[in-house]
């Protein structure tokens, strides 16, 4: 059992040490060019047609590109990054970030929660494969990134229609494993005796607590998995939580990582960032 307690400790102790992204600097513009994609011109081409979206819409759309993703995920860095910098507004948390890490040949759009409906994760596969990826791959960024500003654009009016294909495929990708897991969960349950069931509900419920908590403190979806499966060990098989309680530890934390409430001359207080968007590589 201290082998078990010892490996969460190491895990919470490596997640402090993971959780140390630098984030670039904000400015008092929609475009952020730390990999310096994009020329002067190109730039004041880019900024225009996003300040003339968000004084119409107050959406804020942001532009991004990375010299580096830091070893993360472009999702984990996407979401934590709308977070940090507080994008859109706090009534209607209407912001998107489009992120590019040319070293990492990633590209991302990442949604805030109330801008999901209108451009769901369908949608932002769609125009990552079929708009700004065809351009990136020819190494023209700025066609790319101007192209998928402007489907992001019609995407929130209504106009964009995602590709069939693509959005069967974004489905599909997500369906799958969902389907799977169930599948591997009621084959397990019917193979357990009446006692064995009754103690995997309270398992099964103390490890998805603890996940929740490590997700919402950390924002990592591997450590929050990692942390669900050790308690779920240390619960059922262990019983180290005697009959099925956290310790008082984990139930003090006070949640995850907020908005910073400014990104820089745009501070309406939003970052209510949650995972939705696409992701693609070139």
């Amino acid at each position: 059992m201290k082998l078990f307690k010892s490996f969460i400790l190491g895990l919470l102790c490596a997640s402090a040490l993971w959780g140390a992204i630098t984030f670039p600097t904000p400015n008092n513009s929609h475009i952020v060019d730390e990999a310096g994609l994009f020329s002067a011109s190109q730039k004041v081409s880019l900024e225009g047609t996003l300040s003339a979206h968000e004084s119409a819409t107050t959406n804020q759309i942001v532009v991004v590109t990375l010299t580096s993703l830091q070893g993360y995920d472009i999702a984990d860095f996407g979401y934590q990054l709308g977070r940090a910098w507080g994008i859109g507004t706090k009534e209607h948390n209407n912001g998107v970030l489009l992120i590019i890490a040319p070293n990492e040949r990633k590209v991302r759009i990442e949604v805030g929660y109330g801008l999901e409906g209108s451009l769901p994760d369908a949608t932002a596969s769609s125009i990552i494969q079929n708009t700004i990826l065809p351009a990136f791959k020819a190494k023209n960024y700025f066609e790319g990134a101007n192209n998928g500003i402007t489907a992001i654009i019609s995407a929130i009016k209504g106009e964009y229609k995602a590709d069939e294909t693509t959005q069967k495929s974004s489905h599909h990708s997500f369906v799958v494993p969902i389907l799977f897991f169930f599948f591997m969960v009621f084959n397990a349950m019917l193979s357990l005796n009446l006692s064995s069931r009754r103690k995997l509900f309270p398992s099964l419920f103390i490890s998805a607590i603890a996940g929740i908590i490590s997700w919402f403190i950390f924002s990592m979806i591997v450590f929050s998995i990692l942390i669900t499966c050790a308690v779920f060990l240390l619960s059922y098989v262990g019983g180290a939580f005697g009959g099925g309680t956290l310790p008082n530890s984990w139930g003090s934390s006070s949640g995850g990582s907020s908005s910073s409430g400014g990104f820089g001359g745009f501070s309406g207080g939003g970052g209510s960032f949650g995972g939705g968007g696409a992701s693609g590589s070139w």
